[in-house]
């Protein structure tokens, strides 16, 4: 079972590392921050699988809920894309 959980938690850590890759490399912003709340899902489940699900619960909301919407709320005021 320990096995187990260690293999999930760095698959889902490599994942995030590729995310953040993209995340980086990506000239459209609402992309980006769509890219930035998958990798806070992936970083909520290593929470969960080191058994602090109130934690989280409470990534999720903020990070997923409120920081997507706060940007994409930002980057519509803006420019969507990144200059070079």
């Amino acid at each position: 079972m320990l096995v187990e959980h260690l293999a999930l938690m760095a698959f889902l850590l490599a994942a995030s590392f590729v995310v953040v890759t993209l995340i980086v490399r990506e000239r459209d912003l609402i992309k980006a921050v769509i890219y930035s709340a998958a990798q806070s899902v992936f970083y909520s489940i290593v929470l969960y699988i080191l058994m602090v699900p109130d934690v989280a619960l409470a990534y999720i909301a903020v990070t997923v809920g409120l920081y997507t919407a706060l940007m994409v709320f930002a980057i519509r005021r803006t420019e969507r894309f990144e200059r070079s």
